[in-house]
């Protein structure tokens, strides 16, 4: 088993949802002990963000391309590799202003390639990345579960899906900014969550 560790937060250490990214690696780990672990810091180690550069450097074909460029769609090739490789994805996703992390969005959009990783077909789009198992560990100081505000779990399910990933689970420890209480408890649920989801 190849299992790929997306930590999505601002933050190296003391993250939230790091910390719960990690308690499931951790589990995948303890029933595949022979599995290999790539682990992707996007705080440390961001991904590219989309600008005039990379969009020109994208739609230049690759013989054409300048030194510049060449490197920068390579940076982006690495990030698809990881994904392509990965039997197992395990997302560590921060809510930000309703929100996933800027770090995050700039992975979605280096690994969302058309025609590698995904292409137009005569019958709509269809994504490349199948058979992948997928583990979204959200963290979120308040409790949206359900709710108009979570506008996180949606877009997840609809970039992922779109790529060909639609074996999810979602993963869920909220209430983390209402006391002593309520992170406990978000964490207890967020436990059950893995539980629920490795079953």
């Amino acid at each position: 088993m190849n299992i790929l560790q997306i930590n999505g937060s601002a933050r190296s250490e003391g993250a939230n949802s790091t910390r719960v990214a990690n308690d499931i690696v951790a589990r995948l780990k303890a029933a595949n002990p022979a599995a290999n672990l790539v682990l992707r810091d996007l705080a440390r180690d961001p991904a590219p963000v989309i600008d005039e550069a990379a969009l020109g450097a994208l739609f230049t074909p690759a013989e054409q391309r300048t030194p510049q460029q060449a490197a920068r769609v390579a940076e982006s090739d690495a990030l698809i590799a990881e994904v392509q490789a990965a039997d197992v994805i395990v997302i560590g996703v921060p809510m930000y202003n309703f929100s996933i992390s800027a770090q995050l969005k700039n992975w979605i959009d280096a690994i969302a390639r058309a025609g590698v990783t995904f292409r137009y077909t005569e019958n709509g789009p269809e994504g490349l990345l199948k058979g992948k198992k997928v583990f979204v560990a959200f963290a979120r100081g308040g409790r949206y579960r359900g709710t108009a505000a979570d506008t996180q779990t949606p877009f997840l399910q609809t970039v992922l899906g779109f790529l060909g990933m639609t074996d999810i689970r979602f993963v869920y420890a909220e209430g983390l900014n209402m006391g002593e209480d309520a992170v406990k408890q978000g964490f207890a649920e967020a436990e059950a969550d893995i539980a629920a989801a490795l079953a």
